[in-house]
């Protein structure tokens, strides 16, 4: 029923969004954490992959697998932030991953997991973000006044 209304609803992912990243093999981070749906605000624990700039989740690790397909994807470069929100849903262990357009709300099974998941995420937002190119360096000293 699930996958029903996934396809009528058009959530799976497109392979695109995850194309050349082998995530059933050596991911930078991978465990379980609950995640909240982005429609019907319901709790879902999933598996979750990180690899190469990408944030994947899966039913559960037996789904992971070279000829599967990930369940959601978030491409990390596209957020801003990755912080604590235990305040904000009301639930221990939990953090959000911000964009632009969207939060997703997590919830860890430990503090230790929390962290290391904020810590995971934050270093791959910064190492996959987009580089400022040296036309758009603006160089104050020069400038007259």
């Amino acid at each position: 029923m699930e996958n029903l209304w996934r396809a009528a609803t058009r959530q799976d992912p497109n392979p695109e969004d995850y194309k050349g990243v082998d995530f059933w093999t050596n991911p930078e981070r991978a465990g379980w954490l609950t995640k909240q749906g982005d429609y019907i605000k319901t709790w879902r624990r999933r598996w979750f992959v990180l690899k190469r700039g990408k944030l994947l989740w899966f039913k559960d690790p037996g789904s992971v697998a070279r000829t599967s397909a990930p369940r959601g994807v978030v491409s990390v470069d596209l957020c801003l932030t990755v912080k604590g929100a235990e305040d904000i849903v009301k639930k221990a262990f939990a953090f959000e991953l911000s964009t632009r357009d969207s939060t997703m709300y997590f919830v860890a099974d430990t503090e230790k997991d929390r962290e290391d998941w904020i810590n995971s995420i934050g270093r791959s937002i910064v190492q996959h973000s987009r580089s400022v190119t040296d036309s758009e360096v603006v160089d104050y000293d020069s400038k007259t006044r």
